[in-house]
């Protein structure tokens, strides 16, 4: 870190080298597609790069580096809401997402596409805290100072996406315990 500081761009190599790929996760799920992580992963680079000498140590180095990342994927978002979404495929499905991915099998890349999916239907105050907690396994003190606020808002962020996400992620005959109608189901004569 100090010889990083001090201008040694082989010890800055290596200490961007270390996060990038945990940034990547963090943008990739708070983003929802590969693209907008990418810029989101590389503006995050740049910007660590450049805050490099006003960092203080008062957090870790991953924490500050993870509040960098979902500052940038939040401006991300609300640049979206500002402007038209588009699409150019027909059936909206990204083309990384057509068949099995890195050979991951066809069903595991299908539940990833579901969770991303339904990520993106999430407000993002709690997609954020979910993802931070569910995919890096912060905690919710590191959640708190990444987000800037306080750890029972995390507690409450988190319990709420969740929840969002688990009504998401089942079908309608999965959240009511009765899957037949009264008229449809056995029953037996005494």
């Amino acid at each position: 870190m100090d010889a990083a500081r001090a201008g040694d761009r082989s010890s800055l190599n290596e200490l961007l080298q270390r996060h990038q790929d945990r940034i990547y996760a963090v943008c990739r799920r708070l983003t929802g597609n590969d693209a907008d992580a990418l810029d989101a992963t590389q503006e995050t680079l740049i910007a660590i790069v450049r805050g490099l000498p006003r960092f203080d140590g008062r957090s870790a180095f991953s924490t500050w580096c993870f509040r960098i990342a979902t500052n940038t994927c939040i401006d991300e978002f609300r640049r979206r809401e500002r402007r038209p979404a588009l699409s150019l495929d027909t059936d909206d499905t990204p083309l990384d997402r057509h068949d099995g991915v890195n050979g991951e099998s066809p069903d595991l890349v299908a539940d990833r596409i579901d969770i991303d999916q339904a990520l993106e239907q999430l407000p993002w105050e709690f997609r954020t805290a979910v993802v931070l907690r569910d995919l890096l396994g912060l905690e919710y003190t590191e959640i708190g100072t990444i987000l800037d606020v306080a750890p029972g808002t995390v507690r409450s962020r988190i319990a709420r996406g969740r929840s969002r996400l688990a009504d998401l992620l089942t079908s309608p005959d999965e959240r009511d315990g009765n899957q037949t109608t009264p008229g449809q189901r056995p029953t037996s004569e005494p």
